[in-house]
């Protein structure tokens, strides 16, 4: 299978910034895409951004502007800089990837651990 280890993410006042970061390791598999969840407490988990490996990327509304996602196909990570953070962005941020493995011939679709995100005076 495919591990997602995340990392960066913390307590900032509103207004700051944070990157968070996302390493995929395995064996002989292909990232299709990949994206960053988030689920608030009480809330449903909901798609923050998404890339394709061709970088494609889309953005939920409300991180548009302020949110950037990006990714480096080579070391299968990717990286969402997250600006102008706002306390309605608290929540625990997932990593996603699917794609391909060639070693089973079929699909994965991996999450991360989760990071929390908290955005607080």
């Amino acid at each position: 299978q495919v591990q997602l280890v995340e990392s960066g993410g913390g307590l900032v006042q509103p207004g700051g910034s944070l990157r968070l970061s996302c390493a995929a390791s395995g064996s002989m598999f292909s990232i299709i895409a990949m994206g960053w969840y988030r689920q608030a407490p009480g809330k449903q988990r909901e798609l923050v951004a998404s890339i394709t490996s061709g970088g494609s990327t889309s953005y939920t509304d409300s991180v548009k502007g302020r949110f950037t996602i990006s990714r480096d196909n080579a070391k299968n990570t990717v990286s969402l800089q997250m600006n102008c953070l706002k306390p309605e962005d608290t929540a625990v941020y997932y990593c996603n990837a699917v794609g391909t493995i060639a070693t089973i011939k079929g699909n994965f679709d991996s999450w991360g651990q989760g990071t929390q995100v908290t955005v607080s005076s």
